[in-house]
């Protein structure tokens, strides 16, 4: 699970829940895909590998999720830890799984009309971290990383929880999720979720109901459940979101933009680079190379790979993969190509980075001479260009020229996009950073706060580029001496909820 404004990973709820229903792969070679990389494993039953690999088309995909056999275990596993083994020989499955619960959703809300709401519990143990996350969240979001088995039977769900929470591991509590569902959602979210009493492997039991994959729920209350057993049993009440509730779908269409436009398992590795999970990125591009079947996909993972070694920190590694894609890109494009200039622009963010100043110059100057002859001047990779520039002045602690670049950056920028958008805000902010190197204070706080008004109209309420601003403004007003004390007191509850328990 994950928790708005604590885990990055749930920014990318639905983006990721997108890019693993997109999968589209030739089934019989997934399945045997499966099937091999099961015998490779030493916990399963050959048996039900065997069984898998003759009667999988003979059951739904819900009878196999709520067998007693693998499938549920790997799968959840392999979600909850974003396991890109486990989700690439899985992909298959968990696109069946969504669309069989679709359809049941759908055929089963036509058959039955619900106008109040009802409510289903799950009985799980937690991390003491994770809890910790959860209590700070109350009031917000959190997602189920994973399919989500839930049952109309309280008791079944308590004594779940019970047991967990009677365990020797101290550092684990026991939770009973009580999930409020609007009848109104079941219609318009497409987060579905099905009773599978007539459809799973058990026809008669604990009234189970199974959610698709990442839906969302509001924590509405925490409170602690006395008990002769245990002091450490806890319920929490949540009702489910629609994913077309306003805050995520501002958020989504924010992050979806400054993604690939790739799909599938590229947009899954785009994800991994985003939420910080640059191992799991290069496991999957590598994979990914290996099974690529044109030279487009090949470019395209080539890439990928050099942003995830220079978010690895292996800059020189990175430089190696942007080197190479500049010299095929020298003998098959014309001088004044963009994507040139883009190459040239990736080895100068790497040059910075290896603290070559001269290099990382040479090369944003190379990228921006391109662009100059390619593109449109107000087209807003000049702006990128001029930004880049002023980064490496900035660096080499020349101000003045930084900030000549930045504002010829930002005069780009206010040409060609809307005046709220956080392209603005972050050039605001470069602005204000280069007028505190040179000790102008006033048009310091002036630029910082032209960057944080914009980041309230643009951004949700709790995005940490917030946290920033209002960190920046604290921190002018206290060199500065401008006590604008409003600032300094947001920005220090603001540091505060960005500094939680993660």
């Amino acid at each position: 699970m994950s928790f708005n404004g604590i885990d990055p990973l749930f920014m990318y709820t639905q983006l990721l829940k997108e890019a693993l229903l997109q999968i589209e792969e030739d089934d019989t070679k997934s399945i045997k895909e499966l099937v091999d990389y099961c015998r490779l494993q030493d916990d399963i039953p050959t048996g039900h590998i065997d069984k898998l690999e003759r009667e999988y088309r003979d059951h739904t995909p819900i009878w196999w999720y709520t067998t007693p056999y693998f499938i549920y275990s790997m799968l959840n596993r392999g979600l909850r830890l974003m396991d890109v083994d486990i989700i690439l020989k899985m992909g298959f499955f968990i696109r069946h799984l969504h669309k069989d619960i679709e359809t049941l959703h759908r055929k089963q809300q036509s058959t039955e009309t619900l106008t109040e709401s009802f409510q289903v519990y799950r009985g799980q143990g937690l991390s003491l971290d994770n809890f910790k996350k959860m209590q700070n969240t109350t009031g917000g979001l959190m997602s189920f990383n994973n399919f989500l088995s839930t049952s109309r039977d309280y008791k079944i769900s308590f004594m779940y929880a019970q047991s967990v929470a009677m365990n020797n591991d101290l550092q684990s509590v026991g939770i009973i999720f009580v999930m409020t569902i609007q009848p109104t959602l079941s219609m318009t979210s497409s987060i579905p979720f099905v009773d599978v009493r007539t459809t799973g492997y058990f026809e008669e039991g604990e009234e189970e109901i199974l959610f698709s994959t990442h839906s969302i729920f509001r924590i509405n209350q925490i409170q602690h459940i006395h008990d002769n057993h245990t002091d450490r049993l806890w319920q929490v009440n949540l009702t489910l979101v629609s994913d077309q509730d306003n805050n995520m779908k501002t958020l989504t269409t924010y992050l979806s933009q400054n993604l690939t436009k790739e799909k599938g398992w590229s947009r899954l590795g785009d994800i991994l680079i985003h939420v910080g999970e640059y191992s799991k990125a290069e496991h999957l591009y590598h994979i990914l190379l290996h099974k690529a079947s044109s030279n487009t996909e090949t470019k395209h993972y080539n890439d990928q790979l050099a942003i995830v070694y220079q978010n690895l920190g292996e800059y020189t590694k990175a430089l190696s993969y942007y080197k190479d894609d500049l010299e095929r890109n020298l003998t098959i494009l014309p001088p004044n190509h963009p994507q040139l200039a883009t190459t040239y622009h990736n080895i100068g963010l790497v040059y910075l980075k290896l603290g070559d100043h001269s290099k990382a110059l040479s090369s944003h100057e190379r990228s921006l001479e391109t662009r100059k002859v390619a593109l449109h001047p107000n087209h807003p990779d000049l702006a990128t260009s001029y930004n880049n520039i002023g980064e490496v002045y900035r660096n080499m602690s020349q101000y003045t020229t930084a900030l000549s670049a930045y504002e010829q950056s930002l005069d780009i920028m206010k040409n060609v996009l809307p005046p709220n958008h956080p392209d603005l805000s972050t050039a605001y902010n470069n602005i204000g950073a280069v007028y505190a190197h040179m000790g102008d204070y006033v048009n310091a706080l002036s630029s910082y706060v032209q960057s944080l008004e914009i980041t309230k109209i643009s951004l949700p309420p709790n995005h940490p580029d917030l946290g920033t601003s209002y960190n920046n403004i604290a921190g002018i007003c206290l060199h500065g001496r401008i006590l604008k004390r409003t600032f300094i007191v947001q920005a220090i509850t603001g540091n505060l909820a960005q500094s939680s328990p993660s």
